[in-house]
């Protein structure tokens, strides 16, 4: 009997101890069963997308492509040959080129000054040869070779009425002062002239009528001379000439030479010269350098002239040239 009462007794308790939880569990309500929800998410770790879970990935770096080389430019083709320009005849220059590589050039075995860029300038005498050899040896040894057929030129003769020895006042007068005067002449063509005038389109350096040409032979009130080694143009006293090309000034005769008067030599380089003779005055000195249509002087009729005209002669080391020949036709 006290056992069952007992047993009885314990389990009145526990329906109090039971019933005390859910009075608690009313009055607190929604409150409890919160605190209940946070205090169980407490202890669970929360949830991670796969995002969260694994570390971004980072981009590998791109190596860096070297650009392709550039290839070299090709080689320029070699020239093993000359470039000439002009016709080669008596009387007449040629401008060239040399052949890649020419360390010398020589013309009928004499030296020809070549350019930086491998330029040169030739001419042939009046009287020249039939034919004439242009060889270039090069840097290795090699020797490039050109034949070159000269053709002739056709001459006139001309009677001049004026004396041989012109402006002087005999025969001996003449032979004692010409020695002066050549070797004046040959001075002034001595000098080493730098100049690029002789690559130039040469023009004339006085307008008129042709009243002497190249390479006729003059007879002087019956007496031979010498073949007439320029061109004459007629033009009144006084006017103006000009330089036909660049060059420098190498002599300006102040008082009148015997044949030539008043001379004046411009050298336009590589050896290549021009005269002015007869002129009235001189508006340079030697030693000037001057430019292609720049004045020199004025026409006159000084030293063995039958009228003012302008006697234009050109040289080529010891061969003189035919001045229409590098000009060409005067025109207006």
């Amino acid at each position: 009997m006290r056992a069952r009462r007992s047993r009885s007794k314990q389990r009145s308790t526990a329906r109090r101890e039971l019933k005390g939880v859910s009075i608690v569990h009313d009055r607190a309500g929604p409150i409890a069963a919160l605190g209940l929800l946070l205090g169980a998410g407490s202890c669970v770790p929360p949830a991670t997308t796969a995002e969260q879970a694994a570390p971004a990935s980072v981009a590998a770096p791109v190596p860096a492509v070297a650009p392709a080389p550039v290839p070299p430019p090709p080689a320029a083709p070699v020239r093993a040959d000359f470039l000439l320009q002009g016709v080669p005849e008596q009387g007449a220059a040629l401008i060239g080129k040399a052949p890649d590589g020419t360390r010398s050039l020589a013309l009928d075995g004499k030296a020809v000054p070549l350019a930086a860029d491998g330029g040169f300038l030739i001419a042939f005498d009046r009287d020249a040869a039939a034919g004439a050899r242009l060889v270039a040896t090069l840097a290795d040894g090699r020797a490039v070779e050109r034949a070159l057929a000269i053709a002739p030129g056709r001459w006139r003769i001309e009677h001049v009425n004026a004396p041989w020895r012109g402006g002087a006042a005999s025969d001996a007068d003449f032979q004692r002062r010409r020695p002066a005067e050549l070797e004046q002449i040959a001075a002034a063509r001595r000098v080493p002239v730098e100049s690029d005038g002789w690559r130039q389109r040469f023009i004339w350096p006085v307008k008129g009528r042709f009243s002497g040409f190249f390479g006729s032979q003059r007879v002087y009130q019956g007496k031979p001379g010498s073949y007439h080694s320029g061109t004459d143009v007629a033009a009144p006293a006084g006017t103006p000439f000009v330089a036909p090309a660049d060059g420098v000034v190498t002599l300006a005769a102040a008082a009148p030479f015997t044949l030539e008067g008043h001379l004046l030599i411009v050298d336009h380089g590589m050896g290549l010269s021009s005269a002015f003779l007869h002129c009235q005055r001189l508006d340079v000195a030697a030693g000037d350098r001057v430019v292609q249509g720049q004045r020199l002087g004025t026409v006159g009729a000084t030293g063995r002239a039958t009228g003012p005209h302008m006697h234009w002669g050109l040289k080529w080391r010891d061969a003189r040239l035919d001045p229409g020949k590098l000009a060409g036709p005067m025109g207006g």
